[in-house]
């Protein structure tokens, strides 16, 4: 039998197990080792931490209530990891040139380094991320609690305390931790092997038990079949009505934003790459981790349903379950699953906001608060207390956000409001990478409306339970104005409120950011930082230069760097410049490539804006002002655009001359094909002709003739008549096919109808050749888009071309017809000859006859090429196919109307 006492303590040697996974990690970084801490793996299972105990017990409780839905939350990240080459490896690339730290950075860093949109960035993160906080400590309080209520014995030295002060304790111990674990170097850029390594480990142990938790249930239940049917019996479906309906597509879109804009999964993904081909790795593995944390949710929560007590929290089934069934090893397992699922997210997430608090809301104080004069270790240690005082507040902001909504039953729904603050961020990131007219003014007003909408519709109605105004406020709108109702704004009732909620952010957030773009005008440096962006790939590995020479010496760019950097690092920058020129450091002689790389160096540590603005302050040339600078950059990068521009053009024209070529090609191949044609026509034409002259002037001359003779003759030359006759009547009928002017109406036409007529109409031929017709399958009636009569002359040239060029001792037609996968197929072989593969190529060509055969080659050759443009007509298609007899089999497909 568990107790809480056990488990915690158990919570609590597994943390020191974490912790020295990560002391280890961060010295073996130290030292330069390259080992597996570097490996693809490692980075894809640190991805993991976008499984929280949302997913480790949310997502239980989610299919419980609401079916299918749970898997949105998976579906989400899979669509972004397969579809990697196009938004993370832009985003990779970007923070490996930039030095980008987070999120805010990033679009600090995009919109001309603006540090009031990183200011914005920074406090919506960490308001929005407060629920989802607050998530994880119900969870994890909700898990102890579990256990403690399992028995008289369970509670232990719990007994009397509730679950906000075991909420208090757990954040409290989460902070210190974090503290510990997060905060013990400056430069966000220096990599967290060491956490890496331990969320990595993390992302094992939570795999490993929801699979043992599921692997049992599966098995006492006696099998997936089972465990579905038994659900049924008692009343347990899956609420499949409601798949894809507007909530379910929300909750996806949602997730989508989420993999890319949540503060640790930038971290992790992004700033903590460190080598971009690991995405190639992570878009198939992360993809399928997700796949075996979900593979056992449904079976877990109708099983829960079906065994466990009425009112039982399905959040807590996979905990539950295998303590009602006494196995206490494995719901002690589960329990550290939940909790690894937690912990990972809590610490890395509070560094990554602590990280953005400091870098852009406390640094930018100290640059303008601070003497320059100052330490230069004055300003690493102010970052560090500066972070941790960050990781506490937001995890104070967690617990107060449980302590105010922790009657609530459901963990799915607190992350969905996080989901849908941070989602804010989507449209403005995008917007970064892929819109070089996208404006600064545009982007932080955009964020700002979606931010306020998101507050008021969804942060605000998560109170409504313990608060009476606000249930009043939801009720009537504010001074009882209806259509500013939280969940009903502007008259749009009966949506889902998450629904609700993330449309009116979304759609207003990117309505403004669009026409605001459109609008406004960009700065200088807005358009420099747009370029590098947008043509990330085009500049290769070169970073943006911001800065030139200016009047800044060696040494007044090391005190800065020494301010941050701290003393060996500065050092160990210069030294490697100095040495790089040839020079000794004391005559370094500061370069814009130079200054560029500390103004990133920098970045790494306090931000790309207040990077920026402390080398502005330090880099000012006497003789070249900061307006020059900018006009100068302003007009070398409209001469790089309008190179770009020339280069397109010049593209084009090229293209426009290879197309012109081709065409001339095309025409000379058609001129070639016309000669070819008129002299095929002159030849069939001269042939009956010359024999119609011939007999003519037999019958002209008074010779001995007898009347036997003269009917011959004259029925030679009626005979050739109508050859002649068929012949021009093929040519016409052909070419107006050809140019689209003997066109007819198609209509639903009884395709097999058609066959048989035709096999009537030729019965009198296959008797006179005495050439048997075999039937394979035959089809029904089947409808199709087409003219009958036609479609019957289609049928009646193939088989009276198969009994004509037969010339096998017993000659055989086959016929097959068949409907498969909405076409109507007819084949029709012969056992004669066949057709060579010299001729394949040919068959279908004007006045292309086969080789081989009896001697009654009577045609003009145009009978295929008729009856291919007639089923073209028909949107058919009719080939020469490899079929069972010997001989040729020809294929006509049709589409079968619906």
């Amino acid at each position: 039998m568990l107790s809480a006492d056990f488990v915690i303590a158990t919570a609590v040697a597994y943390v020191g197990l974490l912790f020295v996974l990560a002391y280890f990690g961060d010295r073996r970084a130290r030292e330069r080792k390259k080992s597996f801490l570097h490996s693809p793996a490692v980075y894809t299972l640190s991805i993991s931490v976008y499984c929280t105990s949302w997913t480790f017990y949310g997502a239980v409780g989610n299919a419980a209530r609401s079916g299918l839905e749970f898997l949105t939350i998976y579906l989400g990240p899979t669509i972004v990891f397969v579809g990697w080459y196009f938004v993370l490896r832009r985003l990779v690339r970007i923070s490996h040139l930039q030095r980008i730290t987070s999120v805010a950075d990033l679009l600090s860093s995009r919109f001309g380094k603006s540090s009031r949109l990183a200011v914005l960035v920074t406090c919506i993160a960490v308001i929005g991320i407060a629920p989802y906080i607050a998530l994880q400590l119900k969870a994890v309080t909700s898990s102890i609690q579990a256990v403690a209520g399992a028995s008289e014995f369970g509670q232990g030295s719990l007994a009397g305390i509730d679950d906000v002060g075991l909420a208090l304790g757990v954040a409290a111990a989460m902070a210190l931790f974090t503290i510990l674990f997060g905060t013990r170097h400056v430069d966000a850029k220096e990599q967290h092997h060491g956490v890496v390594a331990a969320i990595a480990f993390e992302a094992v142990v939570k795999l490993a038990a929801l699979l043992a938790v599921g692997i049992f249930v599966v098995f006492i239940g006696g099998g997936f079949e089972a465990i579905f049917r038994n659900a049924a019996e008692q009343g347990f479906t899956l609420d499949a009505e409601n798949t894809f309906d507007d909530r379910w597509l929300t909750t996806l879109g949602l997730s989508i934003a989420a993999i890319v804009c949540l503060p640790r999964q930038f971290q992790v993904t992004v700033v903590e790459n460190s080598d971009e081909n690991h995405l190639r790795v992570a878009g198939w593995a992360f993809p399928a981790y997700m796949m075996l944390m979900s593979i056992f949710i449904l079976p877990i929560a109708l099983y829960g349903l079906t065994t466990m007590p009425a009112g039982a929290n399905p959040d807590m089934f996979a905990l539950t379950l295998p303590m009602a069934a006494g196995q206490s090893g494995l719901a002690l397992f589960a329990f550290i699953g939940g909790f690894s699922s937690a912990t990972s997210m809590i610490i890395l997430e509070s560094i990554a906001l602590s990280i953005m608090v400091s870098n852009h809301i406390v640094m930018p104080i100290v640059l303008r608060l601070t003497p320059s004069g100052r330490d230069g270790q004055g300003v690493s240690h102010l970052l560090l207390v500066a972070r941790r005082f960050s990781i506490v507040l937001i995890l104070s902001l967690g617990f107060f956000y449980f302590f105010f909504t922790r009657d609530s039953d459901a963990l799915a729904p607190i992350g969905l409001i996080s989901f849908t603050a941070i989602a804010q961020f989507f449209p403005a990131v995008l917007a970064a990478l892929f819109w070089r007219d996208a404006s600064l003014k545009a982007a932080t007003a955009a964020i700002a409306a979606g931010f306020v909408i998101w507050v008021w519709s969804s942060f605000l109605p998560s109170f409504e339970s313990v608060s009476p105004q606000v249930a009043e406020l939801l009720r009537d709108g504010p001074w009882g104005i209806s259509w500013l109702r939280p969940e009903a704004l502007f008259g749009l009732d009966g949506f889902d409120p998450l629904t609700h909620a993330a449309f009116w952010s979304l759609s207003l957030n990117t309505f403004i950011l669009i026409v605001g773009s459109l609008l406004t005008s960009q700065s200088t440096l807005e358009r420099i930082q747009a370029n590098v962006f947008v043509d990330v790939f085009r500049r290769g590995n070169l970073a943006p230069r911001n800065f030139m020479r200016g009047a800044a010496t060696a040494n007044d760019l090391y005190f800065v760097a020494e301010r941050v950097l701290g003393e060996r690092r500065a050092a160990a920058l210069f030294e490697t410049a100095a040495r790089e020129s040839g020079v000794e450091p004391a005559m370094l002689d500061p370069s814009p490539e130079f200054i560029g790389r500390l103004e990133r160096e920098l970045a790494g540590s306090i931000g790309a804006a207040s990077a920026h603005v402390m080398l502005s302050k330090v880099v000012s040339g006497v003789e070249v002002s900061l307006e020059e600078v900018m006009q100068m950059a302003d007009e070398t990068q409209q001469v790089i655009e309008y190179s770009q521009q020339l280069e397109k053009t010049s593209a084009e024209l090229r293209s426009t001359a290879q197309q012109l070529e081709d065409a001339n090609a095309q025409l000379r191949v058609l001129d070639g094909q016309k000669d070819d044609f008129l002299s095929q026509v002159s030849h069939e034409v001269r042939t009956p002709m010359t024999s119609i002259r011939s007999f003519s002037e037999i019958l002209l001359d008074p010779g001995e003739l007898d009347e036997q003779q003269r009917r011959r003759f004259v029925s030679t030359i009626h005979q050739e008549s109508l050859r002649l006759t068929r012949l021009l009547d093929e040519i016409l009928d052909l070419n107006a096919l050809e140019r689209g002017e003997r066109t007819w109406e198609n209509v639903p036409t009884d395709a097999e109808g058609a066959l048989e007529r035709a096999l009537s109409v030729c019965d009198a031929l296959l008797r006179q050749r005495g050439m048997r017709v075999a039937f394979g399958s035959r089809a029904r009636a089947t409808m199709v888009d087409g003219d009958s009569d036609r479609l019957c002359q289609v049928f009646i040239n193939i088989i009276s071309n198969a009994v004509k060029y037969n010339d096998a001792e017993q000659p055989l037609l086959r016929v097959n017809s068949f409907v498969r996968a909405g076409f109507y197929v007819a084949e029709i072989a012969d056992n004669g000859p066949g057709i060579g593969k010299a001729e394949r190529s040919l068959i279908f060509e004007k006045f292309s006859r086969g080789q081989h055969g009896s001697a009654d080659q009577s045609g003009a050759g145009l009978g295929l090429a008729i009856s291919r443009q007639i089923v073209t007509r028909m949107n058919g298609s009719l080939d020469l196919i490899a079929g069972p007899l010997p001989g040729a089999c020809f294929r006509v497909r049709l589409a079968v109307l619906r």
